[in-house]
């Protein structure tokens, strides 16, 4: 079974569209079978964006496991000065990620492979909805590896359904040395705010 966290998605393309439509933003992006909630876009993904404050209006800013990029494009239309990193392992949500960046002319994005990303670069704000069907032991390395690049005075926002672990998570965060708060709740969701 193919699945969105597959680096090589083999399930056949079928193009589509959805609408991203925010109180400050309304874009259509490209989407396609073998990505994250191609359908629509995630409610996860919606409560996050409709929730966190903006992002530094410069430095580097994560969007970690893009997709097809709502929340990245969202942080650089959000944070026009800033450069925004879009990782994902899945090849095919990194190049609808790139189109949907040209298209909306939102030209300070970087579409990068999660391995082929410049290993100096440290990040004042990440924003995610992390891909917690991974496994939980995945999950917390993919954590550990991308929050140990927030700077100094960084902040990560994450948002996790609070059925698949958001609690758990909190905890685990803490107990790794993070600062983990709960900053909103709605729909089920959880939003977590991480700081060093």
């Amino acid at each position: 079974m193919a699945h969105y966290f597959s680096e090589d998605p083999k399930t056949a393309s079928r193009p589509g569209s959805v609408d991203l439509v925010l109180p400050d933003l309304h874009l259509r992006l490209e989407t396609d079978r073998g990505v994250f909630s191609p359908e629509r876009v995630d409610l996860g993904t919606r409560v996050l964006l409709e929730t966190v404050p903006p992002p530094p209006q410069r430095g580097d800013l994560l969007d970690l496991g893009c997709g097809y990029g709502p929340i990245a494009l969202t942080m650089a239309s959000r944070a026009p000065e800033a450069t925004v990193w879009a990782v994902d392992v899945n090849r095919r949500s990194l190049e609808l990620t790139a189109r949907n960046a040209q298209t909306a002319r939102l030209y300070k994005v970087r579409s990068v492979h999660v391995d082929e990303m410049p290993p100096d670069v440290t990040f004042k704000a990440i924003w995610s909805n992390p891909a917690i069907r991974i496994g939980k032991a995945a999950l917390h390395d993919m954590l550990t590896r991308w929050l140990s690049r927030l700077a100094p005075d960084g902040v990560a926002h994450l948002v996790v359904q609070k059925h698949l672990g958001s609690d758990s998570l909190q905890r685990w965060l803490g107990e790794q040395g993070w600062q983990a708060s709960r900053e909103a709740s709605r729909a089920a969701y959880r939003i977590l705010k991480v700081q060093r």
